[in-house]
């Protein structure tokens, strides 16, 4: 568990540990470690961002009182609470399908992102049983995740995944976007800490732009993929950052 080591070896985290956490336990460490939500925080924390780590965070947080706060905040929309009742998933994506699609269409530009990132949606929710209202939301944010990074126009890279967290902020209490927005602020502060005011510059502008679009969790994408991207923006409103570069394509 290498992500352990490096965070034991941090003076600021082991006086947090001894001091503030369990003052009045022996292995506080242990003690962490036993809170299922702790573990795959501390692992992104000490810097692994994999799908495992983050799929291990999301499925301790759906048990939450958070996770149902977050449902019940996209219920009041009614377009929102009629998707969570009919419980809505797509069909899997067929990227050599939606290539057909007019090379301005949504459709067309996410399967050349698909396919360059070597992801598939599936990938992210075809583990995920839906069984609550909480699971559902998850399962479908899952399997939209990519979509939203090119409707708001965010690439994939770490810091525009982060724009792309506090972006569902202001739209809705996602308590996988606190998780991983808190965890990233916490590995900056004691990893990168130069990289501090950019990321912080990258939570502000997320958050303005989830703050001034209309909801973006009630739209049936997959309905649509020959919308043009630029008539989803528009309709949305959302003005993609044009000092952001793009990952792939260039949008």
């Amino acid at each position: 568990m290498n992500w352990l080591n490096r965070l034991q070896s941090i003076p600021f985290l082991q006086y947090l540990w001894r001091r503030s956490l369990y003052l009045q336990h022996q292995q506080p460490v242990q003690e962490l470690q036993a809170m299922p939500p702790m573990q795959p925080f501390l692992a992104l924390m000490a810097g692994d961002s994999s799908l495992e780590i983050v799929g291990d965070l999301s499925d301790t947080l759906l048990a939450t009182p958070s996770f149902q706060q977050a449902v019940t905040v996209l219920q009041q929309d009614p377009a929102a609470a009629a998707l969570i009742a009919e419980r809505y998933m797509a069909p899997p994506h067929d990227l050599d399908a939606l290539l057909r699609y007019p090379p301005d269409s949504l459709g067309h530009i996410y399967a050349l992102h698909m396919k360059a990132s070597g992801f598939r949606a599936e990938d992210l929710y075809i583990d995920i049983p839906i069984q609550s209202e909480a699971s559902y939301l998850e399962a479908r944010l899952s399997q939209t995740h990519d979509i939203w990074h090119l409707i708001t126009g965010f690439s994939t890279n770490v810091v525009d995944e982060i724009r792309l967290q506090a972006f569902h902020l202001p739209q809705f209490p996602y308590p996988l976007a606190v998780a991983l927005i808190s965890s990233t602020l916490m590995s900056t502060l004691l990893f990168s800490p130069d990289e501090l005011p950019t990321l912080l510059d990258a939570i502000q502008q997320g958050w303005n732009m989830g703050k001034t679009a209309k909801p973006l969790f009630a739209q049936k994408w997959e309905e649509h993929w020959d919308k043009p991207l630029a008539t989803w923006r528009a309709e949305l409103g959302i003005t993609p950052l044009s000092n952001i570069p793009a990952a792939s394509p260039v949008l």
